[in-house]
């Protein structure tokens, strides 16, 4: 999603709009996932390579999610950079976390570092978590 610096996603009727007033979808059953995972006591974290920063994480905002995520790291670069910061930040190892992607390369790339790795070519959704979640550590 490509924002124009000077007329930012907004939300009208309940409803995010870009900033060429079409509506921003989520997959449906995100909103759902994030707040059963944060009320199961997961800890939650986003790592995105977008080179849009500020849209990313006003959609976060717009979209009520920023709420769930402890951990943050959205900005251009190698997903491995991500989890680094992020694993220096928590103190949670590779070996400790589920990634959902839907990009191989970072599939790939996380993989080989120990990390569980979900590629989804469909999205999030409630059956893709609970079964990463069933086979983790497995």
């Amino acid at each position: 999603m490509i924002f124009r610096e000077e007329n930012n996603a907004e939300i009208t009727s309940g409803e995010v709009l870009d900033a060429h007033a079409q509506k921003v979808k989520h997959y449906p059953e995100v909103p759902r996932v994030l707040e059963t995972l944060k009320r199961q006591g997961y800890i939650l974290g986003i790592a995105s390579r977008t080179g849009e920063i500020d849209g990313a994480n006003q959609l976060l905002q717009l979209f009520n999610w920023d709420k769930y995520f402890t951990y943050k790291q959205i900005y251009p670069g190698c997903k491995v950079n991500h989890f680094n910061k992020i694993r220096k930040d928590s103190g949670i190892e590779f070996d400790e976390i589920i990634f959902f992607d839907d990009e191989q390369r970072n599939i790939q790339d996380l993989t080989r570092k120990g990390v569980m790795s979900v590629l989804v070519k469909s999205g999030v959704n409630a059956k893709v978590v609970d079964d990463a979640i069933a086979n983790f550590g497995s």
